[in-house]
């Protein structure tokens, strides 16, 4: 059946009568994508809004589908199901074969989807009219996830859904503030967050209007929570918080105070004169793909070792006096002061030059620990290719028989090595450098003094290079790898050990030089003891004896065991059970076998009917003193050291020890299998 309209240049053709085109561009459809354009048919009473374009087929009465086939895949599904007859009436458009591909081509390649705010505008229209969501779902053929998703763009500020369409503000953005109904809340927070602090996170937490604890992180970079009172945010305390810490209710105050010291902070380092320097949340991903220029030393000034040397004398004379006994009282305090200034006056200064400042730029962020972090000296990779350019043109520039007036002549510039008149093969390049190599290995084997120096410097790099791996700056394919261990401690601020490990890597980052090239040469001039110290600092950095939900680790476990026996030390002097760190944080069927292994079961007669925050306090009071562990912190005894030799290889004295040894290999999931409350 195929009805020509001469009016409305259009065909009816009947469904059986219709072909996909092979010239169609398009030859892959979605299952999903058919039965989402089937429901939107249905839904619209069997009607199609957007007609086939067809041409002739080989076979007389037949068409080839040009524009439409996801469509006529959707009638064949309906005529399938028998909904529809299988010569059910298409209206359809007909072309000439030599338009078929371009028409295919336009039709796929030009469809842009329609605007998340115009869909939400549409989906609303028919749920005011008091259309289901599962209905306006099959009506568009889409989810109904998908629905609701559009829907809750209706809680969202006007003002704010106009930013969206100018393409002001990101999709992302605007999603953070469904979580809210209050537009003029949301236009506040929109407001009062700086451009460079505008991310789903900072909106989410504002607008939520969650309570910030005195002890968290954006406080102490505040430098308390007294600072958040003086500038009028509200505080709520507990009756019987004896530290007067308590929690800022105003979130988005508390973003603002934070942006507004890291903006200070910027200033100054505008003030030094960067090209650049911008405030961040975290530290991008693109940073970590830039070069970074480094400060250098800055020398001496006459002034400064004259005023040197004198106190190099004086320092002289008193110590002399000291040693005879004929100093007066106050020789040792002017010798201890004389110290510390020849101290300061001898430590390098270091500052950028200011060809590099006109070129790099600074990230000006808050760390982890709620410290202020300053990431100095990046070149944007636009800014590293222009000074390329430039060096280019100069170079050009200096070209020609004596250079430009006032400019370097060709006979002054630095002599280069003589470019090789042939090319080697890529196979014989890398043989030669094989035997260079098998060499410097021979050589290296036979001089542990310089081994240890490069095996540190190569350690040093991974460790001290932001960006981690292996640094191109050694040849040695030794690297560290460090687990950031703050991730797994939910309050990493209060370890103890971490914290002195950062202490180290601050006295550390002190003494080492910033600039990785000039690691190298100062390794060689540190005394091997100075070495070893580093050495050791390197290897502590990769230990790793966490326990992962997806692996075990059970053998590097039981390593990390053993080399702690080695070491000899005390965990009691490292962690200690408290209702913070754990009681509160287990079952209380867990807590009851603390006190058991501890203190015997009398004591835990009482736990099972207390409330769970008055059994972990109950728990930490008992068992204070008593050098109890739980299980996975505790330095279990292996198979080559057998618990009677504890003592002597510094471990826990089994006959001074409150509770079972053998229970430190179980983990704490097979100890308290119930779920923390």
């Amino acid at each position: 059946m195929t009805d020509t309209n001469a009016a409305t240049e259009t065909i009816i053709v009947a469904l059986n009568k219709l072909d996909r085109d092979p010239l169609n561009v398009r030859k892959t459809y979605t299952t999903e994508g058919i039965e989402e354009m089937a429901a939107t048919i249905r839904g619209d009473g069997y009607r199609i809004l957007q007609i086939l374009i067809v041409r002739k087929g080989d076979k007389r009465g037949r068409f080839h589908v040009i524009a439409g086939g996801r469509r006529l895949a959707a009638l064949n599904l309906l005529a399938e199901a028998g909904e529809i007859s299988k010569d059910f009436p298409v209206e359809c458009k007909e072309r000439s074969a030599a338009e078929a591909t371009e028409i295919s081509l336009i039709e796929n390649m030009q469809r842009e989807a329609m605007h998340p705010v115009d869909e939400y505008e549409a989906f609303r229209v028919m749920a005011d009219a008091g259309k289901a969501v599962e209905d306006i779902a099959a009506r568009f053929g889409t989810t109904e996830v998908m629905v609701r998703k559009r829907l809750a763009l209706g809680r969202v500020a006007p003002a704010l859904l106009d930013l969206y369409r100018s393409e002001e503000i990101s999709f992302q953005l605007l999603t953070a503030f469904t979580i809210s109904d209050d537009h003029e809340k949301q236009m506040e927070v929109w407001n009062s967050l700086p451009s460079y602090s505008r991310d789903a996170r900072s909106i989410r937490a504002a607008l939520q209007a969650e309570a910030v604890k005195a002890t968290d992180k954006r406080m102490k970079f505040l430098g308390g929570i007294e600072v958040y009172e003086a500038a009028g945010g509200a505080v709520k305390r507990d009756l019987f918080d004896t530290q007067n810490s308590g929690y800022a209710l105003d979130v988005a105050l508390v973003e603002k105070l934070v942006m507004g010291r890291l903006e200070a902070e910027a200033e100054k380092l505008r003030a030094e004169g960067w090209k650049w320097v911008e405030c961040v949340g975290e530290l991008p991903q693109a940073a970590h793909r830039m070069s970074r220029v480094y400060p250098q030393d800055v020398p001496m000034t006459e002034a400064q070792r004259a005023k040197l040397d004198a106190l190099e004398a004086e320092y002289t004379e008193l110590a002399e006096q000291i040693e005879a006994g004929v100093a007066d009282e106050d020789a040792e305090i002017r010798a201890e002061a004389i110290d510390v200034e020849m101290a300061a006056l001898g430590n390098a200064v270091e500052a950028y030059e200011p060809a590099d400042l006109v070129k790099a730029g600074c990230y000006v962020l808050m760390d982890y620990y709620g410290g202020l972090s300053i990431e100095r000296g990046l070149v944007q990779p636009e800014d590293e290719a222009n000074e390329a350019t430039d060096d280019d043109e100069g170079a050009m520039d200096g070209e020609g028989e004596g250079g430009d007036e006032g400019g370097p002549s060709r006979a002054t510039a630095p002599a280069k090595a003589p470019e090789p008149t042939f090319t080697l093969s890529a196979a014989m390049t890398q043989e030669l450098t094989a035997q260079k190599t098998a060499a410097i290995r021979v050589e290296l084997t036979h001089n542990p003094d310089v081994a240890l120096t490069a095996v540190v410097h190569a350690m040093l790099m991974s460790l001290f290079n932001p960006y981690g791996g292996i640094s191109d700056d050694t040849c040695l394919e030794v690297k560290v790898t460090s687990e950031q261990l703050e991730t797994s401690i939910k309050d990493a601020a209060t370890c103890k050990a971490l914290a002195t490990m950062n202490d180290l890597k601050e006295n550390y980052g002190h003494s080492i030089p910033g600039n990785p090239s000039d690691l190298w040469d100062w390794c060689l001039d540190q005394p091997q003891s100075v070495l070893l110290d580093l050495l050791a600092y390197a290897a502590a950095r990769s230990v790793n004896a966490l326990q992962l939900g997806h692996y075990e680790r059970r053998k590097q476990r039981a390593h990390a065991d053993r080399l702690a026996q080695a070491l000899a030390f005390d965990m009691t002097q490292w962690f200690e059970a408290t209702a913070d760190s754990y009681f509160g944080r287990v079952s209380k069927t867990g807590i009851e076998q603390a006190i058991i292994e501890a203190k015997g079961a009398d004591f835990a007669a009482g736990v099972s009917g207390m409330k769970k925050a008055d059994a972990a306090a109950y728990a930490e009071r008992q068992l204070a003193g008593t050098g109890w562990l739980p299980a996975l912190v505790r330095i279990a005894p292996t198979a080559e050291q057998p618990r009677e030799q504890m003592a002597d290889a510094g471990g826990t004295d089994p006959d001074e020890c409150p509770f079972d040894l053998d229970d430190a290999t179980e983990t704490e999931n097979q100890q308290f299998p119930e779920a923390a409350e």
